[in-house]
């Protein structure tokens, strides 16, 4: 009989555990299906209101010694779902992302459990406060990867993300997990919605409340941001080459240059007012073969590149490295034959037969052109650099440019435009215009670049500014201030094309101003509800001995 009840207990053991595995499966892959994606090109947003919630039932069946190797279990499945196309970048790196965030999640997911036990009749609102001090801390670390935040999910939804204005993402991020995370607890306990609604309809009311405040916000904000007045109209063509980024060498370099010189002429027809080229897209550096020359050939490209560059009747905006002297007091070449430089990842704009400014990228993307543990890790570092990866240097200013006839813009390079403090410190410095250059043509993904393009739509609507986007291959387009994005060129096809781009000044919105102070007061909450918790948990405890 003694054998029979043990046996029972780990079929059902069994049993429950493979229901919670599936249930956060299932859940992972719902969510990954909510962005663009291999199902769908622009995703489907409205999953990411219920995907969550099977998570959050199993956060409350399940006992604490579990909750770590589910989190670590959710997070590294959903990014292998959503980030699919990591496959394309490197072999590894389709399993590091997911291990990196799989490895946050396995925090997370007891911090959740916590705010459940601890706060019984909160847990909900402590979750989704909790969550959301997660989505920030977990981009703002050395390897932070905003991709996947769920509120990007709703890049379409326009009148549902103007309170990015306000709060930036986080406040969208907490309005959409704050519903899941409450629903969870009826059927976690195999009870009525209905019941758990009329049981809570303070809190119910209370949100909805919120809820109707952010639409309404919304709607009058996007009316607002369509009737504000127009300073005046930029022309400006974008130049898509569609090159392979991973092939290098100078037959390369003189081709990608023929063939950006070719659609340029041809788009100086139309009488643009800027040329737009994407990332890194004229190679060698411009800096460093001007003052250091030493083939014949590259010189002689440069020189070919920088007279046309001064030709032009228009200013010309290019990704160009850059590269500098690594110790000034030596010369270019050392005594043991290698290089003094270094290099920085730039954008450069001619104007008026010269080199007018230049912009050092700031946030560069981690493992791959950043690395600031070599002495820590040695081990790894040796990885990677005979996996041939570049480090760049650091940019340290938020560089405003400014054309003869008073256009002020700025430009994030690649992946910048997918974090709000950055792109909000270049309209503080003055940009009335946010030109994001990028090269995701190493992807060979339209999801890769859809899910780049979704995050953009959001500095657009956090900062009232106009965004042109320049790439390489995708996605080439504008995106106007309420986030609406217009003329998008076919993604992975070389072309040209003339935007006309709405120029406004509608001032500082209050995220500008103040950037992320939302997710910050999210992560003191989540600090002080945990630490406060605790300390009565363990007070009650004492009590029962």
């Amino acid at each position: 009989m003694a054998q029979q009840l043990v046996g029972s207990r780990k079929q059902r053991n069994l049993r429950t555990i493979c229901s919670e595995v599936l249930l956060l499966l299932v859940s992972a892959f719902v969510l990954s299906l909510a962005f663009p994606g291999f199902a769908t090109k622009n995703g489907l947003g409205f999953l990411a209101f219920v995907a969550l919630i099977p998570v959050f039932v199993v956060i409350h069946r399940t006992t604490w010694a579990w909750t770590p190797f589910y989190g670590f279990f959710f997070g590294f499945m959903y990014y292998l779902f959503f980030n699919y196309w990591l496959k394309a970048f490197h072999p590894l790196a389709i399993l590091i992302v997911p291990i990196i965030k799989g490895g946050e999640m396995l925090l997370l997911f007891p911090c959740l459990k916590a705010a459940d036990k601890w706060f019984k009749k909160y847990g909900f609102l402590v979750q989704a406060v909790v969550w959301t001090a997660y989505s920030y801390l977990s981009q703002s670390w050395f390897a932070g990867y905003p991709y996947g935040t769920i509120a990007y999910a709703l890049w379409q939804y326009l009148p549902l993300i103007q309170i990015a204005s306000v709060t930036g993402i986080w406040g969208i991020n907490f309005m959409m997990v704050l519903p899941q995370a409450f629903l969870a607890v009826p059927l976690a306990k195999k009870g009525r919605i209905r019941d758990h609604i009329v049981a809570e309809k303070v809190s119910c009311i209370v949100y909805a409340v919120l809820a109707a405040v952010c639409v309404l916000f919304g709607i009058i904000t996007m009316h607002q941001c369509r009737t504000a007045p127009l300073e005046r109209t930029w022309r400006v063509a974008t130049v898509q080459h569609n090159a392979n980024s991973w092939v290098g060498g100078y037959t390369t370099y003189k081709r990608n240059f023929n063939n950006l010189r070719k659609m340029s002429l041809e788009a100086m027809e139309q009488k643009p007012d800027m040329l737009v080229w994407s990332e890194t897209a004229f190679v060698p550096s411009v800096a460093w073969h001007e003052s250091y020359p030493s083939d014949p050939n590259t010189s002689a490209l440069v020189e070919e590149f920088t007279a046309f560059g001064k030709s032009l009747s228009v200013p010309l905006l290019t990704g160009n490295p850059e590269g500098v002297l690594d110790d000034p007091t030596k010369p270019a070449i050392l005594e043991d034959g290698s290089w003094n430089r270094k290099d920085y990842n730039t954008v450069i704009m001619f104007e008026n037969g010269e080199i007018k400014g230049t912009y050092r990228k700031q946030h560069l993307v981690p493992f791959t052109e950043h690395f600031p543990y070599q002495k820590q890790m040695p081990h790894l570092y040796a990885l990677l650099k005979a996996n041939d990866y570049h480090w760049w240097e650091k940019g340290t200013e938020s560089v405003v440019f400014e054309t003869d006839d008073g256009i002020k813009f700025s430009t994030p390079i690649c992946f910048e435009d997918v974090y709000g403090d950055i792109n909000a410190a270049f309209v503080r410095n003055g940009a009335d215009v946010l030109i994001n250059m990028t090269n995701d043509n190493w992807s060979q993904s339209v999801a890769s670049e859809m899910q780049h393009m979704a995050m953009a739509v959001f500095r657009s609507v956090e900062n009232r500014r106009t965004m042109v986007r320049g790439t390489n291959s995708g996605m080439t387009c504008v995106i106007t201030p309420e986030g609406k994005v217009v003329d998008p060129m076919e993604p992975f096809k070389a072309g040209w094309h003339v935007y006309e781009v709405p120029v406004y000044n509608q001032g500082f919105t209050f995220y500008t101003r103040h950037g992320d102070y939302f997710a910050r007061i999210m992560v003191l909450l989540s600090a002080l509800c945990l630490l406060s918790g605790a300390v009565v948990r363990v007070k009650n405890r004492k009590k029962e001995v």
